[in-house]
């Protein structure tokens, strides 16, 4: 299936010629046929000689109705411009040129209507003013034909040429998101609403849950069936006229300019960089301008950056991604400013001083392809589908380009994994000299530090910083047998117990060494102690070793005999054989009684 949108000035006879070429009439509204005057969009379809499937969409050529005409061009392909042979080319002519040109449209056909009522040196005469117009436009090249809707001359050598150029046209990538422009929303008894569209790439099926982005707000839908041609369909493909009947909204609530997208898959933005592609220079353009994209028509505010640059404020959101195709208009007049390309679909805030000459710096160097270095240079680190979702990358399987590191799904610049590794390096060496005894940086206060967009960038940052990590914290490579000032009381109290292995020293024992809590608990962090409740510190070994003496004892036994085998005290003896419990080498039977688990 192709779609082709007609373009030409008003009285041109692209209706007429739909219908001669269709046998459908494309004027949807009653009043369009009493005046002979398209007003809104209409649709008719045939098939080629060639059995291709092309479907129309008939656009307005009247200037009060070019946001009509814009909205029907803007998601089409293929253009069928029309050029009235007797009256020749047409100020609307102009603007329709200027639309097609600023929207980057590629493949058409020029079409010479009404020759029945031009000589051939007229005919010859017009054709030459039109190719002299398209020049500058995508259409400079395309072919022509001088065709009657009324006696059907050259309507054979039309249907051959579209034939021709549709054959040319790339293919559309069937799979991936989708993203649909709504020009119509209606409801039909006994079906409920109903819109329709210009699928462009992916496939709708029935059954689909597609996001609906509306004027207001967005919300979820369901398509519950599909149609094109006045056909039902389970799934339709591009490019294709479709009509999809929908559920969970009502037709009031859906308007032309509102998309139906893949949920997840398209980014929405306020604001956006674009590169001027034809039209006026930006610092002579308004402030205050209407964007079209797609088949929205949205109020914005432009600032310049230059003459080919600038940054544009939409009054709503919109899912737009590098690349897209824009028209700007003036809203005081009629007529067509430019056209614009979109380079960043998701710019940085304005707010220090500096901010917009660095920024626009950036977008001046952006590669129109895309800029995915300068992209993650720009946020520092993002995620691949972030990427995806900008239309920065294509396809599952992306290498990251030099200057960046790939972390899972996260790509980081090189200059800041280089910078959060020093920072964090330099914190946890700082604790370390101000505090040895310190386990080390806990892993939230590392995030606080360096304010990581997701923790699981934390572990590469302490490889790359040459860190270890240790029971939750960060600590120097060697740090954790490093004691300080304390050393020789650890080393004295390990003498102690290596003489005498239960028996746990008394509280002021410990104060007479200098040991506190937290310097007891230092050691224990380095593998030299063991500290058990109530206040009982033993070497690592001392469970081992109470072990051998107690699988010497009859079995089972009580807490009094583990005591006098262990040769210590009540106080040692109940926490060690509770510590023994919980890890399972003894088992206790009673409130008096234990065994040892072999």
């Amino acid at each position: 299936m192709h779609v082709v949108a007609t373009a030409g000035h008003v009285d041109s006879g692209k209706s007429t010629l739909v219908r001669a070429l269709t046998g459908m009439e494309p004027d949807r509204w009653e009043e369009e046929r009493r005046r002979g005057l398209t007003i809104d969009l209409g649709y008719a379809w045939t098939t080629l000689p060639s059995g291709q499937d092309v479907a129309f969409v008939d656009v307005p050529g009247h200037e009060r109705f070019l946001g009509n005409m814009l909205a029907g061009i803007g998601p089409a392909p293929v253009v069928c411009f029309v050029v009235a042979a007797d009256e020749g080319w047409q100020a609307q002519s102009s603007d329709h040129r200027d639309a097609v040109a600023a929207l980057g449209i590629e493949h058409g056909v020029v079409v010479l209507s009404r020759a029945d009522r031009a000589s051939r040196q007229r005919a010859e005469d017009v054709l030459a003013r039109t190719r002299s117009e398209l020049a500058g436009t995508g259409l400079k090249d395309a072919p022509a034909v001088a065709v009657s809707a009324i006696d059907g001359t050259g309507l054979a050598d039309l249907r051959a040429v579209l034939d021709d150029v549709l054959s040319r046209v790339p293919a559309p990538a069937t799979t991936g998101r989708v993203r649909l422009w709504v020009d119509r929303s209606f409801t039909i008894t006994g079906s409920g609403t109903v819109v329709t569209g210009t699928l462009a790439a992916g496939t709708l099926a029935q059954g689909d849950r597609l996001e609906l982005l509306g004027h207001a707000d967005s919300r979820s839908v369901v398509v519950r069936a599909v149609q094109s041609r006045d056909t039902s369909y389970t799934s339709v493909g591009p490019v294709n006229r479709v009509a999809l009947n929908l559920r969970d909204v009502a037709a009031m609530d859906i308007r032309r300019g509102d998309a139906l997208v893949t949920p997840g898959a398209w980014p929405t933005t306020g604001v956006v960089g674009i590169h001027r592609t034809t039209g006026v220079p930006y610092t002579e353009a308004p402030e205050q301008l209407t964007v079209h994209v797609g088949t929205a028509s949205v109020p914005a505010r432009l600032r310049p950056f230059g003459t080919d640059h600038a940054r544009l404020v939409l009054d709503r959101h919109l899912p737009l991604v590098l690349g897209d195709r824009m028209v700007l208009r003036d809203p005081g007049s009629r007529s067509v400013l430019g056209g614009a390309r979109v380079l960043d679909a998701d710019p940085p805030a304005l707010l220090r001083r500096g901010d917009g000459a660095q920024w626009a710096e950036r977008l001046a160097a952006m590669d129109p392809a895309g800029d995915v270095l300068g992209e993650v240079a720009a946020r520092g680190a993002v995620q691949v589908q972030h990427l995806r979702r900008l239309g920065l990358l294509s396809g599952d399987d992306a290498e990251a380009p030099s200057g960046v590191q790939a972390f899972g799904d996260w790509w980081v610049h090189a200059p800041v994994l280089e910078a959060w590794q020093h920072r964090l390096r330099h914190a946890v060496q700082a604790l370390q000299e101000r505090d040895p005894l310190a386990p080390g940086l806990s892993m939230g206060a590392a995030r606080d530090l360096l304010r990581l967009p997701d923790e699981r960038l934390l572990s590469p940052v302490i490889q790359g910083a040459a860190l270890e990590q240790h029971s939750g914290h960060i600590q120097l490579p060697g740090s954790q047998g490093n004691l300080g000032r304390v050393e020789p009381a650890i080393a004295e109290l390990e003498r102690r117990l290596s003489a005498d292995a239960f028996r746990s020293p008394e509280a002021d024992e410990l104060a007479a060494l200098g040991l506190g809590a937290r310097e007891l608990a230092a050691a224990e962090r380095t593998g030299r102690l063991l500290r058990l409740r109530d206040g009982v510190v033993l070497l690592p070994t001392a469970p081992a070793l109470a072990m051998r003496a107690l699988a010497r004892l009859d079995q089972p036994f009580t807490t009094s005999q583990a005591r006098q085998a262990l040769g210590t005290t009540r106080r040692t003896a109940v926490p060690l054989l509770e510590h023994l419990d919980s890890r399972g080498w003894t088992q206790r039977l009673d409130a008096g009684h234990r065994t040892v688990v072999r």
